[in-house]
């Protein structure tokens, strides 16, 4: 029996995790955060002091990352037992995730190690890549975005209620920015797989988001 996935791709700040975990939870599926995988290895590459252009270096940190994953409330990641949630989205980890994950290497490491979340009774990950790359062959696809001014004021608004200092004008630019080097890497860009469905959260709720995806996965 095939195992269901599905996989919900797009540039940061779209809403991503937020309806693929609520969406995970209404099915009972296992849940991917892509996203995390990545900034994970970000946080370990900080701490080891790794060049962000030593590619071999980083592989060989991805290589030997022990990360886990708990499934409670919230997504609680662990890495080599450390609870690192809490970092995963600094604006600095953002920014060397989004650059080690150009990195063919890197991403050749990770890959497998995405996949072995397809279990049963099914899959929903989230990505930049998903449905292009890492499950092309997934039975349902959605690729949902926001313009840049919308994904920075989510942004700003987040950093605000816990409390850290943001520069609204700041955090548009560093997701522009990001959104290019993600369009134009050589390896796994950000594009909409051909068969996905496409949705702008821009003025849509969460609830609306939710319901909309359950619509086209019905």
């Amino acid at each position: 029996m095939s195992i269901p996935v599905l996989t919900i791709d797009g540039p940061s700040g779209a809403g991503k995790g937020t309806i693929s975990w609520a969406v995970a939870k209404k099915l009972g599926w296992n849940y991917l955060d892509s996203g995390a995988i990545y900034r994970a290895l970000a946080i370990a590459v900080l701490d080891q002091g790794a060049g962000l252009d030593d590619e071999a270096e980083i592989a060989k940190i991805a290589k030997q990352m022990q990360l886990s994953f708990e499934c409670n409330e919230e997504l609680t990641v662990l890495l080599g037992g450390e609870d690192i949630s809490s970092r995963l989205g600094s604006e600095e980890t953002g920014a060397v995730a989004s650059k080690i994950a150009a990195l063919p290497e890197v991403r050749k490491v990770l890959l497998q190690k995405q996949r072995d979340f397809k279990q049963q009774p099914g899959l929903v990950a989230d990505g930049r890549d998903m449905g292009t790359v890492v499950f092309p062959d997934a039975r349902y696809k959605v690729f949902l975005t926001a313009d840049a001014a919308t994904r920075a004021k989510r942004r700003y608004k987040q950093l605000i209620e816990k409390g850290i200092d943001a520069n609204l004008t700041q955090i548009t630019h560093d997701i522009e920015e990001r959104d290019r080097r993600d369009r134009e890497r050589s390896v796994a860009p950000l594009e909409m797989a051909e068969n996905a469905h496409y949705i702008d959260s821009s003025n849509k709720s969460i609830v609306a988001v939710i319901n909309e995806v359950f619509d086209f996965i019905d």
